[in-house]
């Protein structure tokens, strides 16, 4: 009899254990349908750009406008933002709209732009507020909402209280 009752939950349990799997892909393949670039206060650089997640934003300076040069262990170290092909970024509250968009890049990804220039995250950063990628290699900057790079601390910064806060909502960072 137990025998019996193995040889009929066992394959339940894998199915169990399938479904779960199928779902996690089609929640991860959700997430990375919208991406939404928000602005966030630190307490150091100012206004700057994040992901949905608070994750901080960068830009590759050897990159061109529509172009990302950042591939491989690259890529490895400086994940690119992507969405889905076809699917426009979203703009938190500060972050312009019209500035954001998606480039094409050489392995047929779509990676979220801003001001035409890709954006990267920092695998060195750890949680929401981290900013280590910053001047890295003299490449790597952190991105204000004006589109610029900032390669110094603000001096408005001072002022601001030195926890670091994402603006509003916005969808799944995958």
């Amino acid at each position: 009899m137990q025998s019996r009752v193995i040889h009929w939950l066992l394959p339940l349990a894998l199915l169990a254990v399938a479904g779960v799997g199928v779902a996690m892909a089609a929640s991860t393949s959700t997430r990375s349908n919208s991406r939404t670039v928000n602005a966030a206060n630190n307490a150091k650089y100012g206004t700057i750009l994040v992901g949905s997640n608070g994750r901080t934003l960068y830009r590759y300076t050897p990159d061109k406008k529509g172009v990302s040069t950042c591939s491989g262990a690259c890529a490895t170290n400086w994940p690119p933002l992507l969405t889905k092909a076809n699917a426009k970024p979203s703009a938190g509250a500060g972050v312009s709209a019209a500035l954001l968009g998606t480039i094409k890049r050489s392995d047929g990804t779509s990676q979220v732009s801003y001001a035409g220039f890709a954006l990267y995250s920092f695998i060195g950063d750890k949680k929401p507020g981290d900013v280590n990628g910053e001047g890295v290699g003299g490449t790597w900057y952190l991105v204000n909402t004006k589109s610029a790079l900032v390669k110094h601390p603000s001096s408005s910064a001072a002022a601001t209280p030195a926890s670091t806060t994402t603006s509003s909502g916005g969808g799944a960072w995958g």
